[in-house]
């Protein structure tokens, strides 16, 4: 099973998207866990990630959680996607980035 986290502001924004990445990864049948925290968080939650994903809103904020959580894979969900909820897409970003 692999552990996605998101991170952004408050870490409220992101739980429309976690649900959607939900129902997209079990549509696909792809084993995972998806959670939501708020940026200041990344210390304690970004270790057990297998992905760390940021909203756009603090994507600025990458080579902090990269310091934060060193040989993690880190990237930014897009604008669009993230503006459009669209889970099958940070699905598809999740499973290329980890190579499933």
């Amino acid at each position: 099973m692999r552990n996605i986290v998101l991170f952004c502001a408050a870490g409220m924004s992101t739980s429309l998207l976690v649900h959607k990445m939900k129902e997209a990864a079990a549509k696909e049948n792809y084993d995972c866990k998806i959670s939501a925290y708020a940026l200041a968080s990344t210390k304690d939650k970004g270790p057990e990630a297998d992905m760390i994903l940021l909203g756009p809103q603090v994507r600025f904020s990458k080579d902090k959680v990269e310091k934060d959580c060193p040989g993690k894979i880190i990237e930014c969900i897009d604008m669009q996607v993230y503006g459009t909820m669209n889970g099958a897409k940070v699905i598809a970003q999740v499973k290329k980035a980890l190579g499933d």
